[in-house]
């Protein structure tokens, strides 16, 4: 079953379309399902095989960088609600996750920069050398290199797996890979998901630099590195023109929000974050102010 590109596929609408269809094809709890594409392919038709029969088997087989080295990994599936991002949803761990470096040949210089979004992410919050050795061989990984695409997805996707082995369900430290979503998932929505992931990623990584400058535990040099970086793989480092006051309501609606709290994850140095509930609303809209 082909469905088109696009956020707006991650529904319940669509779901419900690909329930009609394995409904018609006689689909048993042993039928695998293939979730063959991006990220948004691969969190509806998790979400699918998560709830249809009650669970039948997942195969995730990512297609483009970023669902290589991030969403495919980890099991958490979901559809988009009332304009929120991965609203409904549930851990839902596929038998197998099958990542091929050629199938990143047909990617556009938009959509690997997607993917070096959470590349980077992986670096600044647990990887130094990763982050170093991106920085190095930007060039060649943008050029989509095969030995440097794999070299990065092997590593991105074992940091992710030690992450989620020990906390599977998001209890706190899986949270740690949400370094920039906060701001990033306000970002995609505020935009009515125009806004590529990773780009939102991306502003969402530097308002969190910003936040743990103001903090006193992130030294501008080190942000500045980070925002160069960035800036290198296409990415933008600057707020487009959607009110801040906006973006904070979004984020009221956060999944991270913890007693009322919003749960951000802010770098102390590049290869190590923190997680903190001490973030005040009124410090994450001077920074996003900043980046205007």
């Amino acid at each position: 079953m082909e469905l088109p590109e696009g956020e707006q596929q991650k529904s319940l609408d669509a779901a419900g379309r690909v329930y009609e269809e394995l409904t018609n094809l006689k689909a048993e709890r042993n039928t695998p399902i293939l979730a063959l594409g991006g990220g948004v392919i691969g969190d509806l038709a998790g979400f699918v095989a998560a709830t249809y029969l009650r669970g039948v088997p997942l195969v995730q087989m990512p297609t483009t960088l970023l669902a290589q080295v991030d969403s495919s990994i980890g099991g958490k599936v979901a559809v988009n609600h009332g304009r929120l991002k991965n609203r409904i949803g549930a851990f839902y761990q596929p038998r197998m996750v099958i990542s091929d470096v050629a199938a990143l040949k047909s990617l556009s210089p938009g959509e690997t920069s997607d993917g070096l979004a959470e590349v980077i992410k992986y670096g600044i919050i647990l990887d130094a050398p990763l982050f170093s050795y991106v920085e190095k061989k930007l060039d060649k990984i943008k050029a989509l290199d095969q030995v440097s695409l794999e070299h990065v997805v092997y590593r991105c996707a074992r940091i992710k797996a030690q992450v989620v082995a020990q906390d599977e369900t998001d209890a706190f430290l899986r949270n740690i890979l949400n370094y920039g979503h906060t701001v990033g998932h306000a970002l995609e929505t505020a935009s009515g998901f125009a806004l590529r992931h990773g780009e939102a990623v991306a502003i969402g990584m530097v308002a969190a630099g910003r936040i743990s400058q103001r903090m006193g535990a992130f030294t501008e040099e080190e942000s500045q590195r980070i925002e160069h970086l960035l800036a290198r793989a296409g990415l933008p480092t600057r707020l487009p023109p959607y009110p801040v006051q906006q973006l904070m309501e979004i984020m009221q609606h956060d999944k991270k929000m913890r007693r009322g709290k919003l749960i951000f994850i802010l770098p102390r140095a590049i290869g190590d974050a923190f997680i903190s509930e001490d973030v005040k609303p009124e410090m994450v809209a001077e920074a996003l102010e900043t980046l205007r």
